[in-house]
């Protein structure tokens, strides 16, 4: 099931062929640069913040190029993040669930970071979501932020094209629809209880909380 949904993400859309990033976006063969292994468990670890013995639960599912997405994280987590987790009420997780190549490649790139890196690396991208998107080379802007983080030209070139992370990170994907239903992002379940979908306020993610303690 991975590699049929891995195989659907990577395929090229008309906007990676007018920017010339087809053979970018393509899965080739390990190149001697690529001779590097990457592991799996580091890469599909939780990540999360907050208090690990908060009362509730929050993971999100979401995609680096959803625009719904870029606005929750632009316009809802900063009051979320400073009143309901930075307090202790909510642990929150991240979780990928791309949409598309370019997402899947954002979310590998971010996941080969520290928990405390990721969030950064993440918040970042999901703040500037619309000049890499959008940019005539993506995949030159995804790898021009990731050096800022210390990946290397030849880390970001090797993981962009190992197989066994993309589909890791696909199978992370498919997990959420096989456990939760997810189909659109965001989407964030609750304490493994309650599933909303679609970007919220923060007043409206305080009366979806209510039931569990807020």
């Amino acid at each position: 099931m991975a590699s049929k949904t891995l195989s659907r993400i990577l395929t090229p859309s008309r906007r990676d062929f007018m920017a010339g990033a087809t053979a970018a976006l393509t899965i080739g063969q390990v190149s001697i640069a690529q001779a590097q292994s990457f592991d799996i468990d580091a890469i599909t670890a939780p990540r999360r913040i907050g208090d690990a013995n908060a009362p509730i639960k929050v993971v999100e599912y979401f995609s680096m190029t959803c625009s719904h997405c870029g606005a929750f994280h632009r316009e809802t987590w900063p009051e979320f993040k400073e009143k309901l987790v930075d307090t202790g009420k909510v642990e929150f997780e991240l979780s990928p669930f791309p949409l598309d190549g370019l997402a899947l490649r954002a979310h590998v790139m971010c996941r080969l970071l520290s928990n405390k890196a990721y969030f950064a690396m993440t918040e970042i991208l999901l703040k500037d979501q619309k000049s890499w998107v959008r940019a005539a080379d993506p995949l030159k802007a995804l790898m021009d932020y990731g050096r800022q983080a210390g990946i290397s030209e030849d880390k970001f070139n090797a993981v962009m094209r190992d197989r066994d992370v993309l589909e890791a990170v696909v199978a992370m994907r498919q997990a959420a629809v096989d456990d939760w239903k997810i189909n659109s992002t965001p989407s964030f379940v609750i304490n493994n209880d309650k599933v909303i979908s679609g970007g919220r306020t923060y007043d409206d993610f305080v009366k979806e909380l209510s039931a569990f303690g807020v």
